[in-house]
Protein backbone atom coordinates (compact mmCIF):
# COMPACT_ATOMS: atom_id res chain seq x y z
CA UNK A 1 0.00 0.00 0.00
CA UNK A 2 1.16 3.30 -0.48
CA UNK A 3 1.89 5.20 2.77
CA UNK A 4 0.49 8.84 3.12
CA UNK A 5 3.30 10.54 4.77
CA UNK A 6 4.66 14.04 4.96
CA UNK A 7 6.71 15.71 1.88
CA UNK A 8 10.76 14.58 3.01
CA UNK A 9 13.19 17.70 2.43
CA UNK A 10 14.98 17.06 -0.45
CA UNK A 11 18.81 16.09 -0.31
CA UNK A 12 21.58 18.29 -0.94
CA UNK A 13 19.26 21.48 -0.66
CA UNK A 14 16.68 23.81 -2.67
CA UNK A 15 19.49 25.16 -5.26
CA UNK A 16 20.91 21.90 -5.89
CA UNK A 17 17.85 20.29 -7.16
CA UNK A 18 16.50 23.32 -8.48
CA UNK A 19 19.78 23.93 -10.82
CA UNK A 20 18.78 21.10 -13.42
CA UNK A 21 15.19 22.16 -12.97
CA UNK A 22 13.41 22.66 -16.91
CA UNK A 23 12.11 25.84 -17.69
CA UNK A 24 8.41 25.17 -16.89
CA UNK A 25 9.87 24.62 -13.32
CA UNK A 26 11.81 27.98 -12.84
CA UNK A 27 10.44 30.89 -11.48
CA UNK A 28 9.41 33.08 -13.89
CA UNK A 29 10.55 37.41 -13.68
CA UNK A 30 9.01 39.87 -15.83
CA UNK A 31 10.95 42.83 -16.85
CA UNK A 32 8.49 45.45 -18.00
CA UNK A 33 8.52 49.40 -17.67
CA UNK A 34 8.67 52.08 -19.83
CA UNK A 35 11.47 52.77 -23.18
CA UNK A 36 14.59 53.27 -22.08
CA UNK A 37 13.80 52.34 -18.00
CA UNK A 38 16.87 50.28 -17.90
CA UNK A 39 15.30 46.75 -18.22
CA UNK A 40 18.32 45.51 -20.18
CA UNK A 41 20.69 46.95 -17.91
CA UNK A 42 19.00 45.54 -14.97
CA UNK A 43 19.26 41.92 -15.99
CA UNK A 44 22.89 42.24 -16.48
CA UNK A 45 23.07 43.74 -12.92
CA UNK A 46 21.23 40.87 -11.46
CA UNK A 47 22.83 38.16 -13.46
CA UNK A 48 26.59 39.54 -13.55
CA UNK A 49 26.69 38.92 -16.96
CA UNK A 50 26.31 40.40 -20.28
CA UNK A 51 22.95 38.58 -21.39
CA UNK A 52 20.73 41.67 -22.58
CA UNK A 53 21.55 44.13 -25.26
CA UNK A 54 21.90 47.84 -23.68
CA UNK A 55 21.23 50.53 -26.03
CA UNK A 56 20.69 53.96 -25.28
CA UNK A 57 18.49 53.99 -28.29
CA UNK A 58 14.77 53.68 -27.29
CA UNK A 59 12.96 50.76 -28.17
CA UNK A 60 16.30 48.46 -28.44
CA UNK A 61 14.05 45.05 -26.97
CA UNK A 62 11.26 44.64 -29.30
CA UNK A 63 9.46 41.62 -28.48
CA UNK A 64 9.35 39.19 -25.20
CA UNK A 65 12.59 37.66 -24.84
CA UNK A 66 13.09 34.79 -22.25
CA UNK A 67 16.45 33.78 -20.74
CA UNK A 68 17.25 30.77 -19.16
CA UNK A 69 19.36 31.28 -15.98
CA UNK A 70 21.03 30.76 -12.44
CA UNK A 71 20.11 33.81 -10.33
CA UNK A 72 21.87 32.87 -7.31
CA UNK A 73 20.76 33.25 -4.58
CA UNK A 74 17.31 32.86 -5.74
CA UNK A 75 17.64 29.46 -7.92
CA UNK A 76 16.57 28.69 -11.32
CA UNK A 77 14.57 31.45 -13.22
CA UNK A 78 13.21 32.25 -16.56
CA UNK A 79 13.98 36.73 -17.01
CA UNK A 80 11.03 37.80 -19.61
CA UNK A 81 12.96 41.25 -20.94
CA UNK A 82 9.81 43.09 -22.62
CA UNK A 83 9.69 45.99 -25.03
CA UNK A 84 8.80 49.19 -23.61
CA UNK A 85 5.57 50.27 -22.45
CA UNK A 86 5.31 53.19 -24.09
CA UNK A 87 6.13 51.85 -27.89
CA UNK A 88 4.72 54.06 -30.71
CA UNK A 89 3.09 53.60 -33.80
CA UNK A 90 0.83 50.60 -34.79
CA UNK A 91 3.88 48.34 -34.53
CA UNK A 92 4.59 49.81 -30.91
CA UNK A 93 1.00 49.00 -29.83
CA UNK A 94 1.64 45.52 -31.08
CA UNK A 95 4.49 45.29 -28.98
CA UNK A 96 3.15 46.39 -26.01
CA UNK A 97 -0.02 44.17 -26.41
CA UNK A 98 2.63 40.95 -26.36
CA UNK A 99 4.14 42.64 -23.28
CA UNK A 100 1.11 42.97 -21.32
CA UNK A 101 0.71 39.19 -22.28
CA UNK A 102 3.74 38.27 -20.72
CA UNK A 103 1.62 38.94 -17.67
CA UNK A 104 -0.07 34.99 -17.75
CA UNK A 105 3.38 33.41 -17.93
CA UNK A 106 5.11 35.32 -15.03
CA UNK A 107 5.11 34.50 -11.75
CA UNK A 108 6.25 37.76 -10.84
CA UNK A 109 6.74 41.28 -12.03
CA UNK A 110 9.68 44.03 -11.62
CA UNK A 111 8.10 46.86 -12.62
CA UNK A 112 10.92 49.31 -13.55
CA UNK A 113 10.28 53.66 -12.80
CA UNK A 114 13.13 55.74 -14.05
CA UNK A 115 14.56 57.66 -11.39
CA UNK A 116 14.95 60.23 -13.56
CA UNK A 117 11.54 60.62 -15.05
CA UNK A 118 8.89 59.57 -12.35
CA UNK A 119 5.91 57.93 -12.09
CA UNK A 120 3.39 58.11 -15.49
CA UNK A 121 -0.02 56.32 -16.19
CA UNK A 122 1.98 53.50 -18.08
CA UNK A 123 3.20 52.32 -14.64
CA UNK A 124 -0.44 52.69 -13.23
CA UNK A 125 -1.93 50.67 -15.45
CA UNK A 126 0.87 47.94 -15.26
CA UNK A 127 0.32 47.80 -11.55
CA UNK A 128 -3.17 47.39 -11.91
CA UNK A 129 -2.85 44.51 -14.36
CA UNK A 130 -0.95 43.04 -11.47
CA UNK A 131 -3.53 43.54 -9.05
CA UNK A 132 -6.08 42.05 -11.00
CA UNK A 133 -4.13 38.57 -11.81
CA UNK A 134 -2.64 38.56 -8.61
CA UNK A 135 0.76 38.81 -9.84
CA UNK A 136 3.32 39.82 -6.87
CA UNK A 137 5.02 42.79 -8.53
CA UNK A 138 8.27 45.14 -6.89
CA UNK A 139 8.75 48.54 -8.07
CA UNK A 140 12.25 48.92 -8.72
CA UNK A 141 13.62 52.66 -9.25
CA UNK A 142 16.56 52.43 -11.74
CA UNK A 143 19.35 55.24 -12.72
CA UNK A 144 19.09 56.69 -8.92
CA UNK A 145 22.92 57.34 -9.44
CA UNK A 146 21.60 59.84 -11.84
CA UNK A 147 19.08 61.16 -9.71
CA UNK A 148 16.91 60.25 -6.54
CA UNK A 149 13.40 60.30 -6.85
CA UNK A 150 11.60 62.84 -4.25
CA UNK A 151 10.36 61.86 -0.87
CA UNK A 152 6.72 62.86 -1.44
CA UNK A 153 6.85 61.06 -4.57
CA UNK A 154 8.60 57.72 -3.25
CA UNK A 155 6.03 57.68 -0.51
CA UNK A 156 3.39 57.38 -3.01
CA UNK A 157 4.85 54.54 -5.16
CA UNK A 158 5.24 52.75 -1.49
CA UNK A 159 1.72 53.42 -0.72
CA UNK A 160 0.71 52.24 -4.24
CA UNK A 161 2.54 48.90 -4.09
CA UNK A 162 1.89 48.55 -0.88
CA UNK A 163 6.26 47.97 -0.34
CA UNK A 164 9.12 50.10 -0.76
CA UNK A 165 10.12 50.68 -4.05
CA UNK A 166 13.87 48.99 -4.71
CA UNK A 167 16.56 51.51 -5.55
CA UNK A 168 18.85 50.25 -8.15
CA UNK A 169 21.63 51.37 -10.17
CA UNK A 170 23.11 48.95 -12.75
CA UNK A 171 26.15 51.32 -13.20
CA UNK A 172 27.49 51.27 -9.59
CA UNK A 173 25.59 47.77 -8.32
CA UNK A 174 23.60 49.66 -5.43
CA UNK A 175 20.55 47.78 -4.49
CA UNK A 176 21.07 44.61 -6.83
CA UNK A 177 21.62 42.55 -3.93
CA UNK A 178 18.35 43.68 -1.59
CA UNK A 179 16.62 43.23 -5.09
CA UNK A 180 17.69 39.92 -4.85
CA UNK A 181 16.57 39.67 -1.26
CA UNK A 182 12.75 41.39 -2.32
CA UNK A 183 12.60 38.79 -5.14
CA UNK A 184 12.81 35.99 -2.61
CA UNK A 185 10.75 37.49 0.10
CA UNK A 186 7.89 38.50 -2.40
CA UNK A 187 7.68 35.34 -4.73
CA UNK A 188 4.45 33.64 -4.80
CA UNK A 189 4.27 31.04 -1.36
CA UNK A 190 5.07 27.82 -2.83
CA UNK A 191 5.75 27.90 -6.61
CA UNK A 192 8.12 25.66 -6.45
CA UNK A 193 6.80 22.92 -3.52
CA UNK A 194 3.79 21.61 -5.29
CA UNK A 195 5.13 17.73 -5.06
CA UNK A 196 4.91 15.74 -8.18
CA UNK A 197 4.91 12.18 -6.24
CA UNK A 198 7.22 12.44 -2.98
CA UNK A 199 4.04 12.80 -0.96
CA UNK A 200 2.79 9.71 -2.30
CA UNK A 201 5.57 7.23 -1.22
CA UNK A 202 7.67 6.82 1.70
CA UNK A 203 11.54 6.07 1.69
CA UNK A 204 12.69 2.57 0.44
CA UNK A 205 9.08 2.24 -1.45
CA UNK A 206 9.22 0.50 -4.79
CA UNK A 207 7.67 2.01 -7.58
CA UNK A 208 7.15 0.43 -11.00
CA UNK A 209 7.88 3.36 -14.00
CA UNK A 210 6.30 1.80 -17.59
CA UNK A 211 8.11 3.95 -19.89
CA UNK A 212 7.27 3.09 -23.57
CA UNK A 213 10.05 4.72 -25.70
CA UNK A 214 8.18 7.99 -27.00
CA UNK A 215 9.06 8.65 -30.96
CA UNK A 216 8.36 12.12 -30.53
CA UNK A 217 11.10 12.31 -27.89
CA UNK A 218 14.74 12.85 -29.52
CA UNK A 219 16.74 9.86 -29.55
CA UNK A 220 18.07 8.49 -26.53
CA UNK A 221 16.02 10.36 -24.00
CA UNK A 222 12.86 9.98 -21.95
CA UNK A 223 10.72 12.37 -22.07
CA UNK A 224 10.82 15.20 -19.14
CA UNK A 225 7.34 13.62 -17.25
CA UNK A 226 8.95 10.62 -16.76
CA UNK A 227 12.52 12.08 -16.36
CA UNK A 228 11.22 14.38 -13.11
CA UNK A 229 8.87 11.47 -11.75
CA UNK A 230 12.06 9.46 -11.25
CA UNK A 231 14.30 12.24 -10.18
CA UNK A 232 11.45 13.45 -7.50
CA UNK A 233 11.05 9.49 -5.89
CA UNK A 234 15.09 8.93 -5.94
CA UNK A 235 14.84 12.35 -3.87
CA UNK A 236 12.33 10.76 -1.47
CA UNK A 237 14.69 7.62 -1.06
CA UNK A 238 11.96 5.58 -2.95
CA UNK A 239 13.43 2.93 -4.86
CA UNK A 240 12.20 2.96 -8.65
CA UNK A 241 11.91 0.25 -11.01
CA UNK A 242 12.01 1.08 -15.35
CA UNK A 243 10.79 -0.73 -17.46
CA UNK A 244 8.77 -1.04 -21.45
CA UNK A 245 5.25 -2.00 -20.91
CA UNK A 246 6.16 -5.77 -23.00
CA UNK A 247 8.40 -6.65 -19.88
CA UNK A 248 6.28 -5.14 -16.91
CA UNK A 249 4.57 -8.30 -16.18
CA UNK A 250 7.87 -10.03 -15.94
CA UNK A 251 9.80 -7.24 -14.30
CA UNK A 252 6.27 -7.96 -11.69
CA UNK A 253 7.30 -11.63 -10.95
CA UNK A 254 11.03 -10.81 -10.47
CA UNK A 255 10.17 -8.33 -7.55
CA UNK A 256 10.19 -10.19 -4.10
CA UNK A 257 6.76 -8.38 -3.23
CA UNK A 258 4.44 -6.29 -4.86
CA UNK A 259 5.26 -2.57 -5.14
CA UNK A 260 3.72 -0.30 -3.46
CA UNK A 261 2.88 2.20 -6.78
CA UNK A 262 2.56 1.66 -10.74
CA UNK A 263 3.10 4.37 -12.95
CA UNK A 264 2.85 4.27 -16.25
CA UNK A 265 2.54 5.87 -19.40
CA UNK A 266 -1.24 7.01 -20.33
CA UNK A 267 -0.85 5.44 -24.34
CA UNK A 268 -0.71 1.98 -22.32
CA UNK A 269 -2.99 1.83 -19.42
CA UNK A 270 -5.38 -0.52 -20.66
CA UNK A 271 -2.64 -3.53 -20.82
CA UNK A 272 -0.55 -2.07 -17.27
CA UNK A 273 -4.30 -1.95 -15.79
CA UNK A 274 -4.41 -5.72 -17.00
CA UNK A 275 -0.91 -6.45 -15.59
CA UNK A 276 -1.30 -4.94 -12.08
CA UNK A 277 -2.75 -6.74 -9.04
CA UNK A 278 -5.77 -5.30 -7.96
CA UNK A 279 -4.38 -4.61 -4.85
CA UNK A 280 -1.58 -2.20 -6.15
CA UNK A 281 -2.03 1.89 -6.96
CA UNK A 282 -1.83 2.58 -10.23
CA UNK A 283 -1.41 5.85 -12.27
CA UNK A 284 0.39 7.40 -15.09
CA UNK A 285 2.63 10.29 -15.46
CA UNK A 286 0.02 12.77 -16.94
CA UNK A 287 -2.48 12.43 -14.19
CA UNK A 288 0.52 12.97 -11.68
CA UNK A 289 1.40 16.62 -13.92
CA UNK A 290 -2.67 17.18 -13.44
CA UNK A 291 -2.29 17.72 -9.85
CA UNK A 292 1.65 18.76 -10.41
CA UNK A 293 1.23 21.28 -12.98
CA UNK A 294 -2.83 22.11 -12.57
CA UNK A 295 -6.23 21.52 -11.11
CA UNK A 296 -6.94 17.75 -10.89
CA UNK A 297 -10.52 18.23 -9.64
CA UNK A 298 -11.52 20.59 -12.29
CA UNK A 299 -9.87 18.06 -14.85
CA UNK A 300 -12.02 15.33 -13.59
CA UNK A 301 -15.28 17.45 -14.27
CA UNK A 302 -13.82 17.78 -17.71
CA UNK A 303 -13.56 14.11 -18.11
CA UNK A 304 -17.27 13.79 -16.53
CA UNK A 305 -18.28 16.43 -19.81
CA UNK A 306 -17.30 13.53 -22.30
CA UNK A 307 -19.91 11.93 -22.30
CA UNK A 308 -22.05 14.86 -23.37
CA UNK A 309 -20.21 15.33 -26.49
CA UNK A 310 -22.38 14.56 -29.60
CA UNK A 311 -21.21 14.46 -33.29
CA UNK A 312 -20.35 17.70 -35.45
CA UNK A 313 -19.04 19.28 -31.62
CA UNK A 314 -15.84 21.65 -31.72
CA UNK A 315 -13.17 19.79 -30.00
CA UNK A 316 -9.34 21.79 -29.56
CA UNK A 317 -6.46 19.99 -28.53
CA UNK A 318 -3.84 21.81 -26.48
CA UNK A 319 -0.06 21.07 -26.26
CA UNK A 320 2.63 23.02 -24.55
CA UNK A 321 5.50 21.83 -26.64
CA UNK A 322 6.21 21.91 -30.88
CA UNK A 323 7.44 18.35 -31.02
CA UNK A 324 8.64 15.57 -33.48
CA UNK A 325 5.25 14.53 -34.85
CA UNK A 326 5.01 10.57 -34.71
CA UNK A 327 2.75 8.26 -37.20
CA UNK A 328 0.33 7.12 -34.39
CA UNK A 329 0.48 10.73 -32.68
CA UNK A 330 -1.18 10.86 -29.17
CA UNK A 331 -2.43 14.11 -29.54
CA UNK A 332 -3.65 14.28 -33.40
CA UNK A 333 -3.68 10.52 -33.96
CA UNK A 334 -5.11 8.57 -30.70
CA UNK A 335 -6.95 10.79 -28.92
CA UNK A 336 -9.14 12.00 -32.12
CA UNK A 337 -9.51 8.22 -32.99
CA UNK A 338 -10.50 7.29 -29.27
CA UNK A 339 -13.30 9.84 -28.86
CA UNK A 340 -14.73 9.69 -32.37
CA UNK A 341 -15.02 6.21 -31.25
CA UNK A 342 -16.97 6.88 -27.98
CA UNK A 343 -19.15 10.08 -29.61
CA UNK A 344 -19.93 7.24 -32.44
CA UNK A 345 -19.49 9.65 -34.86
CA UNK A 346 -17.18 12.77 -36.15
CA UNK A 347 -16.26 15.69 -34.13
CA UNK A 348 -14.25 18.42 -35.45
CA UNK A 349 -10.63 18.91 -34.00
CA UNK A 350 -8.63 21.60 -34.22
CA UNK A 351 -5.13 22.01 -32.24
CA UNK A 352 -2.62 24.47 -30.64
CA UNK A 353 1.23 24.30 -29.24
CA UNK A 354 3.69 25.92 -28.14
CA UNK A 355 3.08 29.25 -26.62
CA UNK A 356 -0.02 29.98 -28.08
CA UNK A 357 -3.63 29.50 -26.84
CA UNK A 358 -6.51 30.14 -28.66
CA UNK A 359 -8.68 33.55 -27.65
CA UNK A 360 -11.97 32.25 -28.68
CA UNK A 361 -12.64 29.57 -26.47
CA UNK A 362 -16.67 29.92 -26.58
CA UNK A 363 -16.73 27.71 -29.93
CA UNK A 364 -15.22 24.28 -28.23
CA UNK A 365 -17.46 21.80 -26.26
CA UNK A 366 -13.87 20.34 -25.03
CA UNK A 367 -10.76 21.20 -24.63
CA UNK A 368 -7.82 18.37 -23.80
CA UNK A 369 -4.60 19.49 -22.74
CA UNK A 370 -1.35 17.90 -22.42
CA UNK A 371 0.29 17.62 -19.02
CA UNK A 372 1.99 20.58 -19.83
CA UNK A 373 5.85 20.03 -19.15
CA UNK A 374 7.42 22.69 -20.87
CA UNK A 375 5.64 25.38 -19.03
CA UNK A 376 4.69 26.21 -15.97
CA UNK A 377 2.10 25.97 -13.17
CA UNK A 378 1.11 30.15 -13.69
CA UNK A 379 0.59 29.50 -17.02
CA UNK A 380 -1.20 26.15 -16.82
CA UNK A 381 -3.59 27.90 -13.93
CA UNK A 382 -3.89 30.65 -16.41
CA UNK A 383 -5.45 28.21 -19.28
CA UNK A 384 -7.87 26.62 -17.06
CA UNK A 385 -9.32 30.04 -16.25
CA UNK A 386 -9.12 31.46 -19.33
CA UNK A 387 -11.49 28.12 -20.20
CA UNK A 388 -13.48 28.02 -16.94
CA UNK A 389 -14.19 32.07 -17.92
CA UNK A 390 -15.37 30.46 -21.44
CA UNK A 391 -17.59 27.85 -19.64
CA UNK A 392 -15.57 25.35 -21.58
CA UNK A 393 -14.85 22.09 -19.73
CA UNK A 394 -10.73 21.06 -19.80
CA UNK A 395 -8.91 17.54 -19.21
CA UNK A 396 -5.74 16.63 -19.94
CA UNK A 397 -4.32 13.76 -21.92
CA UNK A 398 -4.06 11.18 -18.93
CA UNK A 399 -7.39 11.62 -17.42
CA UNK A 400 -8.76 11.76 -20.37
CA UNK A 401 -7.33 8.15 -21.61
CA UNK A 402 -8.09 7.01 -18.49
CA UNK A 403 -11.75 7.92 -18.47
CA UNK A 404 -12.19 6.40 -22.00
CA UNK A 405 -10.80 3.13 -21.22
CA UNK A 406 -13.20 2.87 -18.07
CA UNK A 407 -10.06 3.30 -15.28
CA UNK A 408 -10.36 6.12 -14.19
CA UNK A 409 -11.02 5.71 -10.92
CA UNK A 410 -8.70 3.16 -10.77
CA UNK A 411 -6.15 5.78 -11.58
CA UNK A 412 -7.03 8.08 -9.06
CA UNK A 413 -6.31 5.18 -6.64
CA UNK A 414 -3.23 6.63 -5.04
CA UNK A 415 -4.62 10.11 -4.47
CA UNK A 416 -6.31 10.68 -0.93
CA UNK A 417 -8.52 13.18 -1.90
CA UNK A 418 -9.81 10.86 -4.92
CA UNK A 419 -12.86 9.45 -2.89
CA UNK A 420 -14.26 13.18 -2.61
CA UNK A 421 -13.24 13.82 -6.30
CA UNK A 422 -15.41 10.90 -7.75
CA UNK A 423 -18.10 11.90 -5.73
CA UNK A 424 -17.89 15.48 -7.06
CA UNK A 425 -18.07 13.87 -10.26
CA UNK A 426 -21.01 11.45 -9.39
CA UNK A 427 -23.05 14.53 -8.22
CA UNK A 428 -22.34 16.82 -11.18
CA UNK A 429 -23.28 13.81 -13.32
CA UNK A 430 -26.60 13.43 -11.34
CA UNK A 431 -27.38 17.17 -11.75
CA UNK A 432 -26.64 16.70 -15.98
CA UNK A 433 -29.11 13.33 -15.45
CA UNK A 434 -32.58 15.71 -16.24
CA UNK A 435 -31.11 17.56 -18.61
CA UNK A 436 -30.71 14.74 -20.58
CA UNK A 437 -34.09 13.52 -20.58
CA UNK A 438 -35.22 16.89 -21.11
CA UNK A 439 -33.42 16.97 -24.07
CA UNK A 440 -34.77 13.71 -25.11
CA UNK A 441 -37.59 14.42 -24.59
CA UNK A 442 -37.74 17.47 -26.97
CA UNK A 443 -36.32 15.59 -29.71
CA UNK A 444 -38.58 12.94 -29.87
CA UNK A 445 -41.53 15.49 -29.49
CA UNK A 446 -39.62 16.86 -32.24
CA UNK A 447 -39.92 14.04 -34.28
Amino acid sequence: MVRKTGAMPRTGGKVMVLRRASRGERLHIAIMGRRNAGKSSLINALTNQEVALVSPVPGTTTDPVYKSMELLPVGPVVIIDTAGLDDLGDLGQLRVKRSRHVLSRADMVLLLVDATAGWSHYEAEILQQCRENARPVLLVLTKVDLGRVPASELESMRILAGREPVQVSAVTGEGVHQLKLAIIQHAPPGWDEQPLVSDLVAPQDVVVLVTPIDAAAPKGRLILPQVQTLRDLLDRGAMALVTREHQFKQALERLSGPPCLVITDSQVFAQVNADTPATVPLTSFSILYARYKGDLPMLLRGAGRIDELKPGDRVLVAESCTHHRAEDDIGTVKIPRWLTGRVGGPLRFAWSSGSGFPGDLEQYRLIVHCGGCMINRREMTYRLALAQAAGVPVVNYGVCIAKLQGILPRALSPFPEAASWLAGLSHMRAELEPERRETKHVGEASV
